[in-house]
């Protein structure tokens, strides 16, 4: 019997480098450099569990692109997005007790130079699904042709994920982008969401009304809700799950953590042979806790880390086995 064909997974969205502005154990104050960009952690996150992962956006050629790109070559991800030689978009980020604020700056910036065409050459016909999210949407212009991608992956019957990860003080036009959030939520085959997304979007309803209005407008297959320290709900159209985090053994930050628990769900699905339509369609209530459970023991396991340092598929099973 032959093995069922591997997923080829195309993730968009920013890449980019936080500067990281904490206290050390002494009170200190510490400037450190990490790489990021919420897609960018996700598809660094599906290389590190091993999937063929093509990163569409395009990297910077400066001294922060080029670590950017030796770190997803590191986990064999393609960069199917190429090089630029605009700037590397910059993130200072300040951490109070371990949860991160961000400033961003990402005017003119490499990550930025996509256009409707540029998207479709990169995500090539070998795709067979496409993830996407958070500052990709964010802009007037760019956030337009990461749109057009998204929709053309659809036409072309691609499985598809959105996670918008709200950063609401890049904005452009945020009536237009929560317009543009909506028309995603209901095309897109996978959604995940945070708490705070969810109460960005419908700020006048309580969590289960607002949830209750994505699940009613979504055509997606699964849905999923991550609620931080809450571990994280998840929804088909027939199952309904909740499951709660496992003990951090010693905590560190969140930063990656959501887009861990993104990538983990979208791992498991492939490895499991459920990252299709007809399989998505037709997931049970075993199927969902397991995605549930492996993404929550995904984004614990990054919580004991520095910055976004996602684990291994053997290093989530090693630690459910112990659980």
């Amino acid at each position: 019997m032959s093995q069922p064909v591997q997923p080829v997974i195309a993730v968009g969205g920013e890449n980019l480098i936080d500067t990281m502005h904490k206290k050390n154990s002494a009170g200190e104050a510490e400037v450190s450099y990490k790489l990021g960009g919420s897609p960018y952690n996700v598809a660094f996150a599906l290389g590190r569990q091993g999937q063929n992962t093509h990163y569409v956006t395009p990297v910077s050629t400066d001294k922060y692109g080029q670590q950017l790109a030796e770190n997803l070559i590191a986990e064999n991800v393609v960069l199917a997005g190429g090089r630029r030689d605009e700037p590397t978009t910059e993130a200072v980020v300040t951490l109070e007790d371990g949860i991160p604020q961000y400033v961003f700056h990402r005017d003119n910036t490499a990550e930025r130079c996509v256009t409707a065409a540029s998207l479709a050459a990169a995500i090539s016909d070998e795709i067979t699904h496409f993830q996407a999210g958070s500052l990709a949407f964010a802009g007037v212009q760019d956030g337009a042709a990461w749109e057009a991608a998204f929709d053309a992956a659809n036409a072309r019957g691609l499985t598809t994920s959105f996670d918008p990860n709200i950063r609401s003080a890049l904005l452009e036009d945020p009536a237009s982008y929560r317009e543009r959030v909506l028309r995603l939520i209901k095309t897109t085959t996978i959604l995940k969401m945070s708490d705070e997304d969810l109460e960005w979007i419908y700020p006048d309803l309580s969590q289960a009304e607002a949830m209750k209005t994505v699940l009613a407008e979504t055509n997606a297959s699964l849905v999923a809700l991550t609620k931080g320290p809450d571990g994280a709900e998840g929804w088909t159209p027939n199952h309904y799950c909740v499951v709660e985090n496992p003990v951090i053994e010693t905590f560190v930050d969140t930063v990656g953590a959501g887009d861990t628990f993104m990538a983990t769900l979208v791992a498991t699905l492939a490895d499991n042979g459920l990252l299709n339509k007809s399989s998505l369609a037709e997931l049970n209530k075993e199927q969902l806790q397991m995605l549930l459970t492996r993404g929550v023991q995904a984004a614990c396991l990054n919580c004991g880390k520095e910055g976004c340092n996602p684990p291994t598929t053997a290093e989530i099973d090693q630690a459910l086995s112990r659980a």
